[in-house]
């Protein structure tokens, strides 16, 4: 119980959504119940009835009303069933839309982050099962074990009212099954199941890793091995589904001699208690016969808590990807226009790591300045980016924007930040679309306009869709430098005061890359621009450059005093330029 407390500690995937669809819950829960009472219902109703019947009354009427009563009951049970199934789904369809947007919401908030921590098949691992297994926690462990609670309940303090000796035997023989079990399910075959989603997670990461390196293996000569590697978990995780279903087949029938006890001990009290009068003795099929409806959800509940340790796994998974390495902070909106952005004494270190990755940088950056910060990889020119937009949060120092923390401005960092990167995403949808992401209140002319100042009129309108073409998956639709074109017309229309280049001509070639340095200055003169490089190529258009090494800055200036004061800037501009 006390892990089962701090699984939901701090959840975000959980309980909030117990919470806005309680009433939608509470709705099935009713109709799960209904549905099971109905069934039971109308064994106990057709049990009098066979007897009854068997009596051969003088009259219809005498009957009557249990022939009404099976029919209204016959009827009753699959209305329920289907309401409750569509209800429930409805639920859980409501649960995979917010999954999907909460999902998507972290990964781009986060992304930076979550790239750093989890490999490519962990993400995989998570999209794969995690979400599915929490859609999975309601339909088959949250609505059967408090369906069958609450039928538990029901029959207990029912049979109790009658004769409660009776009453305890079904406490103890019912709590076998609604209680006892799940427990042991949980210590038992639940271990199994988290042992098997222990090895398929491994298969994923492993697998999706081997095969983005699957050249290696071929040039190498492995591919048997290669072959041969994917056989063992597959192996281990068919060993223990074997044993699963070993399990699941002796927990069945235990669940049902628990019910033949059941049924016994109601057989044997309703003889004894209405076996006085050939009228009384109609009660006691109609008790004996009511219990069997409820070995279907009894059962369910077993399995469901067997299932639990694999949920709770998986709740923790997602949760991390809300954790992330942003602590909570109050978030606030900018009081006024952007006049400022100051880095003060900012430190960073990565809870693993051993070292300071960024080391006490100060520096501050006025409205319209351009900023180059150049390094070779691995001196922290990415951290400290991710810094600077509040991905990160740093272990010592602060970033401010008007005198605002920046981690307080998280809800509107995509009114004050607009980033170009290396690998800009174009998502398989039209031109328009796409560039309008950077304002989806833009209109049509305002998106054409953005197009248009990015130099791709021409091409597009001489595409036989114009704007309407589909850019496919991640833009193969386009070259590189037409990609980098369309994503600088989507922060056009962003209008974001402070523009991030991440290395975005990184992939373009010399001419390609000039032209669209030169494109990006001339569009952007107006914002203030951070532009991390690792080459001197269009290093003319910015006011300042910062070298970074080892997390800290050692050479700074505008890119005239550099060349006339630092050798070793001198050096590299030349180089860059095929000067001896």
């Amino acid at each position: 119980m006390k892990n089962f407390r701090k699984t939901f500690e701090n959840d975000t995937w959980v309980m909030p959504y117990l919470r806005k669809y309680k009433g939608l819950l509470i709705l099935v829960l009713f109709l799960g119940f209904m549905t099971f009472f109905s069934g039971g219902a109308l064994m106990f109703n057709s049990g009098y009835l066979i007897s009854e019947a068997a009596r051969q009354p003088s009259s219809i009427i005498y009957i009557y009303v249990p022939v009404v009563l099976a029919r209204a009951f016959g009827i009753a049970r699959p209305v329920f069933r289907y309401v409750e199934r569509l209800t429930s789904h409805n639920w859980v369809l409501r649960i995979v839309s917010d999954f999907r947007k909460k999902l998507y919401q972290t990964v781009e908030q986060k992304a930076s982050a979550i790239q750093r921590s989890h490999q490519t098949g962990d993400i995989l691992s998570i999209l794969a099962d995690d979400i599915d297994h929490i859609e999975n926690l309601y339909l088959r462990t949250v609505f059967p074990m408090v369906i069958g609670w609450l039928l538990y309940i029901f029959v207990v303090i029912g049979v109790g009212s009658l004769n409660w000796v009776v009453g305890l035997l079904m406490l103890l023989l019912l709590g076998i099954i609604t209680i006892v079990m799940p427990l042991a399910s949980v210590a038992t075959n639940g271990v199994r199941e988290f042992k098997q989603h222990q090895i398929q997670h491994e298969f994923y990461t492993n697998l999706t890793d081997e095969v983005l390196g699957l050249g290696d293996w071929l040039i190498s000569g492995r591919y048997n091995d290669f072959i041969n590697l994917q056989k063992k978990p597959i192996k281990a995780i068919a060993a223990l589904r074997k044993r699963d279903h070993y399990f699941q087949w002796w927990r069945s029938f235990l669940v049902q001699f628990v019910i033949l006890l059941t049924t016994l001990v109601l057989l044997v009290w309703s003889a004894n208690q209405f076996t006085a009068s050939k009228s009384l003795a109609n009660w006691v099929a109609a008790f004996a016969l009511a219990i069997f409806p409820a070995v279907s959800p009894f059962v369910n509940m077993s399995q469901g808590a067997s299932e639990w340790p694999v949920y709770k796994r998986s709740i923790e998974r997602v949760n991390a990807l809300d954790s992330g390495t942003v602590k909570p902070v109050k978030q606030t909106a900018l009081a006024e226009p952007f006049k400022e952005l100051s880095i003060n004494d900012l430190t960073f270190k990565y809870a693993d790591g051993d070292r300071d990755v960024v080391q006490h940088i100060s520096m501050t950056i006025h409205p319209g300045e351009k900023v180059a910060l150049l390094g070779p990889s691995g001196t922290g020119k990415s951290t400290f980016l991710k810094l600077v937009v509040g991905d990160l949060t740093p272990s010592d120092g602060q970033v401010l924007i008007n005198q605002q923390n920046i981690l307080s401005l998280q809800d509107v960092r995509s009114s004050l930040f607009g980033i170009l990167d290396q690998q800009p995403y174009l998502f398989d949808t039209t031109v328009m679309n796409n560039v309008r992401l950077g304002n989806v209140n833009a209109s049509d002319q305002q998106v054409k306009d953005a197009i248009a100042a990015v130099g791709l009129k021409e091409l597009i309108e001489s595409l036989p869709d114009q704007y309407d073409t589909q850019v496919q998956e991640a833009g193969k639709r386009f070259s590189g430098g037409e990609r980098q074109r369309l994503s600088l017309a989507r922060i056009l229309l962003q209008d974001a005061p402070i523009i991030i280049l991440d290395e975005p001509t990184v992939s373009l070639d010399p001419i390609t890359e000039k032209k669209l340095l030169d494109k990006v200055f001339e569009l952007l003169h107006d914002k203030t621009i951070i532009w991390v490089t690792h080459h001197l190529a269009g290093i003319a258009h910015v006011d300042q450059v910062r070298f970074m090494e080892n997390g800290q800055f050692d050479m700074q200036g505008t890119p005239q005093e550099l060349y006339k004061a630092q050798p070793r800037f001198r050096q590299l501009y030349d180089l860059d330029r095929g000067r001896v």
